[in-house]
């Protein structure tokens, strides 16, 4: 069968690369993709905000289902403008996208179905927002409401920080904001927590620890991802059955209440705080770059599970997983997450050894007369399965050594908090 994929990032080149070993697919296109998905699909380089021109050309090069890989498509309702075409999506619907389209719609069905959540304050403007915060204890987190790359968070500590930062989200950084989200400061550890839903039947879909800021001690700015490691070392089948409970089924009967249901991953960023989750916030897709650490790791046809969700039929999947660890240590451009250099060569990326259990999926890259190039602040995402998460490591540096990118930098502790010194 023919197969879309829409996305451009590491997330959909490890999706692209899981379903090019499928039997099942004859063709895979991606919308716009990456140099990397260019060596094992066809690159279209279409507008992702226009929703019609996508359809006509699924219609026209008879694509019969389509992997949504970012969130925007999804919050904007690619789900409901293409079924009405009878074309077959993995992904959710408008209203099931707003758990990551919308924080405050998120926090008001914790509010009402008791999911455990930090405290939190919601001011429809910035005079109210500083009143709120002269009373508040810090450090404290303040939101942008809307979608923001992963990068609309802020961590405060003290007045000065938390001004600037509703100052910032009131002023347009994330988009138009009619609203911003100041929440208390949870102490503990986060753990991102993946199930997979065809609607009716929720199955577990791996579990990983992403480092959002871009120092080394994670420290500095936040970023979309520097590298993540999976499984989390805090899962245990007490702390699974725990979220399930508290805070991924009553989210999944929220949306049915709202005459709706949730097809597609579902991504929740805990904070583990005591052996108790709390939830931090919810991706509607596959995280970035979560996803390249947990979809290597399956050992089930990934094409089979879209299909399965898309038909309804998950219940009859028995989803398998390796046991080995996994790493991944995203290489980045100099100057990111803030201003960075594009077209930027990347001359020695045949030199990296790779096989199945060493993968480097692309991010940020185009091809240009024969060469690779950076054109993202996130540029190569370097994964590697073995028994340890230090061997894992190890496989990493020493792609990267033989790379050899002096345009680009990269956190050398990914991992720290489960791999021996």
């Amino acid at each position: 069968m023919n197969v879309g994929i829409i996305g451009s990032g590491g997330r959909e080149h490890a999706i692209c690369h899981a379903l090019y070993k499928s039997k099942k697919v004859k063709k895979l296109y991606c919308f716009p993709g990456n140099a990397g998905t260019a060596n094992i699909a066809i690159n279209i380089d279409l507008n992702l905000n226009d929703f019609e021109q996508i359809k006509n050309f699924i219609l026209e090069k008879k694509i019969e289902f389509v992997v949504v890989g970012p969130e925007k498509p999804l919050v904007d309702g690619i789900v409901d403008y293409l079924e009405q075409f009878k074309i077959k999506v993995f992904g959710p619907n408008r209203i099931a996208s707003q758990l990551e389209g919308s924080k405050i719609f998120t926090k008001k069905i914790c509010e009402d179905f008791k999911i455990p959540t930090a405290k939190f304050k919601i001011c429809q403007n910035e005079n109210d927002a500083q009143k709120y915060l002269k009373k508040s204890n810090f450090p404290i987190v303040i939101k942008a409401d809307n979608l923001a790359s992963g990068k609309g968070v802020y961590i405060c500590e003290d007045e000065v920080q938390a001004f600037s930062a509703v100052d910032e989200i009131f002023k347009g950084k994330f988009g138009k904001a009619k609203n911003v989200l100041i929440e208390e400061f949870l102490t503990g550890e986060e753990m991102s927590f993946f199930i997979i839903s065809d609607g009716k039947t929720i199955k577990n879909f791996g579990t990983a620890q992403d480092h959002k800021r871009v120092l080394e001690g994670d420290k500095g700015k936040n970023t979309g991802g520097m590298g993540a490691y999976s499984p989390s070392r805090l899962i245990t089948d007490n702390l699974d059955k725990k979220i399930l409970s508290k805070i991924i089924n009553p989210t999944l009967n929220a949306i049915k209440m709202m005459g709706s249901e949730y097809k597609g991953f579902l991504y929740a960023g805990l904070m583990i705080v005591n052996s108790e989750p709390y939830l931090i916030e919810y991706n509607v897709r596959m995280g970035d770059p979560e996803c390249q650490t947990i979809i290597p790791k399956l050992r089930n046809d990934l094409c089979e599970i879209f299909l399965a969700c898309c038909e309804k039929r998950l219940d009859q999947i028995n989803i398998q997983w390796s046991e080995k660890k996994s790493l991944c240590v995203v290489l980045c451009s100099k100057g990111y997450p803030d201003n960075y250099n594009k077209d930027i060569e990347i001359k020695n990326i045949k030199k990296i050894e790779l096989d199945e259990n060493n993968l480097c999926f692309h991010a940020g890259t185009k091809t240009y007369k024969d060469k690779i190039l950076a054109v993202g602040g996130r540029v190569l995402n370097f994964v590697s399965l073995a028994d340890s998460f230090k061997e894992s490591k190890s496989n990493i540096i020493k792609n990267l050594d033989l790379l050899e990118w002096k345009e680009g930098f990269y956190r050398k502790d990914i991992g720290y908090k489960v791999i021996n010194k």
